[in-house]
């Protein structure tokens, strides 16, 4: 199956409707992060792409070892991966994380979520994993 190199934001776009309904569509993902000896600590999540921005958000507890794992890395971001997939049709965001806790961009994550899942439980301690894309695989049409 084809994949695509390292895209820029506007590229998102470009990449068609399937890909840009694929990402709309209620699925689960899986987002792998590194702990600290490097080794790949992989979850289910729920994460929302924002086409325009090339950012993916993830909603996770402050104290959760994805969260962890992206502080570690410092302020330069994690190098992470989103994953989702249906049967056959599969994607792969790959990008920087850092963690967000501004009240206001908790809740436009929040908002974005509920959209394409549904409204989150309420979580004190929630923060944002926001994901710049730097590159998209995927089978082929995403």
């Amino acid at each position: 199956m084809p994949t695509t190199p390292t895209v820029t934001p506007a590229d998102l776009r470009a990449r068609g409707e399937e890909f840009a309904q694929f990402w709309t569509e209620r699925h689960l993902c899986t987002i792998t992060t590194l702990r600290r000896d490097g080794s790949p600590h992989l979850v289910p999540v729920n994460a929302v792409l924002d086409l325009d921005t090339a950012i993916v958000r993830v909603l996770t507890s402050g104290h959760s070892a994805k969260a962890r794992h992206v502080r570690a890395a410092g302020e330069g971001g994690a190098r992470v991966a989103v994953n989702q997939v249906e049967r056959r049709r599969w994607s792969t965001l790959e990008g920087l994380a850092v963690v967000r806790d501004d009240p206001a961009v908790v809740a436009d994550a929040e908002e974005r979520y509920a959209r394409r899942y549904q409204a989150p439980r309420v979580n004190p301690a929630r923060v944002i994993l926001e994901i710049a894309v730097t590159r998209v695989l995927g089978s082929r049409g995403l």
